[in-house]
């Protein structure tokens, strides 16, 4: 299953979807998780997104083009998330996880895989069982 981060350094969550202009994606098995790739929609922050930000469809469309290309994650972890990509991420079947604060990223894939092996939710044990 793979497993999306925001992130600024490739070392933490510590973005808003929005305007993260990298993800890490990494793979998650029963044995553990490996990083596969660092997604990039911009150097530094997404600028495409938040520019539209308010422009009604432009904005929708820069929206809607990330989420298609974070669309073989099935979670994504970040900072905060308006509403109308949350709604859009879940209809694609993407979980979105907001943390409080700042984490790493090891320490999310960490929990992340106990909770896996032990006592998923409902949501979690069906992406499991979908890979």
């Amino acid at each position: 299953m793979k497993i999306a981060f925001a992130t600024t350094d490739g070392m933490n969550v510590d973005e808003h979807f929005g305007r993260a202009g990298t993800f890490a994606v990494y793979e998650l098995t029963m044995d553990g998780y490996r990083l596969i790739e660092m997604r990039r929609f911009a150097d530094g922050r997404d600028t495409a997104i938040e520019e539209t930000k308010g422009m009604g469809q432009a904005h929708e469309t820069k929206v809607e083009g990330k989420v298609d290309k974070l669309a073989d994650c099935k979670i994504i972890y970040l900072t905060e998330i308006g509403g109308p990509s949350a709604a859009r991420l879940v209809k694609k079947g993407i979980m979105p996880i907001k943390v409080k604060e700042v984490v790493s990223i090891e320490e999310s894939l960490a929990k992340l895989l106990e909770t896996v092996k032990t006592a998923p939710p409902p949501w979690l044990r069906k992406a499991v069982m979908c890979e």
